[in-house]
């Protein structure tokens, strides 16, 4: 734990997947999905809880024996197909200030993207507390450059961003500045930032880069066996729990 801060980790895992059935429980290099993230709260040295958000009472089991907290189950209204993360983190904020529990910031642990490295957890915080910034949100260089991407209005393409340069899809990639997408292998949010702000962000966004190679994100079968894949032929140092204590 911080010398001078409250962190909570915060795992929302709702029961209702669809294009992976029963996802969070699901085992992967047979442990619970839900099991990668709630290790890697559990082993930072900044977290002091680490809390499992969930409406499903088997997910809240299995949550449980891996060593987190579930000290609520999360409304019905909160766990549906187009649940945003604000309304889920303000319910579990707001629960635990009901409790007497009171954090400085919250770590959000997406069961979703279960590769972190060792020290993914306690980096982000670090950058958090070195900073003003409002949150930080893991991020990896991005496979492809969205200045060459597209959409189509009216049968005809068009740039799917407005550029300051002349045809940058025609442009050579390594001209064209660097860009990224976010991942959900961690974010660090300032309680204030969201029950003050009503917001998962804030406008004060720092980075943390994560090697591509960590970026995978389980969102369907074929994703689902790549990681399988990776976990038996890669050489991907991650926190993974020990099943042998279980």
């Amino acid at each position: 734990m911080s010398e001078n801060k409250r962190i909570v980790g915060i795992v929302p895992a709702r029961g209702g997947s669809k294009s992976i059935p029963r996802k969070n429980v699901k085992l992967l290099g047979g442990i619970p999905l839900i099991a990668y993230s709630i290790e890697a709260g559990l082993r930072s040295k900044y977290l002091d809880r680490v809390i499992v958000s969930t409406d499903d009472p088997e997910i809240a089991a299995v949550a449980r024996e891996w060593g987190a907290e579930v000290p609520f189950m999360r409304p019905a209204e909160l766990a549906g197909d187009l649940a945003t993360d604000l309304p889920v983190f303000e319910h579990a904020l707001r629960w635990l200030e009901e409790e007497g529990y009171r954090c400085d910031a919250v770590v959000q642990l997406r069961p979703t993207s279960p590769f972190r490295p060792p020290a993914c957890v306690d980096e982000a915080v670090e950058v958090l507390l070195s900073g003003n910034a409002d949150s930080v949100r893991g991020i990896t260089p991005s496979g492809q450059n969205p200045y060459k991407m597209w959409r189509i209005e009216d049968g005809m393409m068009q740039p799917l961003l407005d550029s300051e340069f002349a045809e940058p899809y025609n442009m050579p990639r390594q001209e064209l500045p660097d860009t990224f997408w976010q991942t959900g292998h961690v974010e660090v949010i300032r309680t204030a930032t969201i029950l003050e702000m009503g917001s998962m962000t804030g406008h004060r966004i720092a980075p943390y880069v994560l090697d591509p190679a960590y970026a995978i994100d389980l969102d369907n079968e074929l994703q689902w066996k790549f990681a399988e894949y990776v976990l038996d032929h890669w050489k991907l140092e991650i926190v993974k729990p020990n099943s042998s204590t279980k």
